[in-house]
């Protein structure tokens, strides 16, 4: 479990560095506003943690826009 919540923090930093905006707004964009925290990021732990930074955040980034997420 442990690591799967560095992963989850990994994603969130990551993601909101990339966007250029805070970690919170992102944390609330993919657990409150759109489950995709829950729904994406965490049950495909096991294939993502394998991936490269880079392409961890352009995929949940374009999960997050598919979804209908402004980002």
């Amino acid at each position: 479990m442990e690591n799967k919540l560095e992963y989850i923090i990994f994603c969130i930093e990551n993601i909101a560095s990339s966007l250029n905006t805070d970690a919170t707004v992102i944390y609330d964009e993919l657990a409150k506003k759109s489950n995709i925290l829950y729904s994406y990021v965490i049950p495909n732990y096991e294939i993502l943690h394998t991936q490269g930074k880079d392409y961890i955040v352009n995929d949940v980034i374009d999960v997050m826009r598919k979804r209908g997420l402004n980002v």
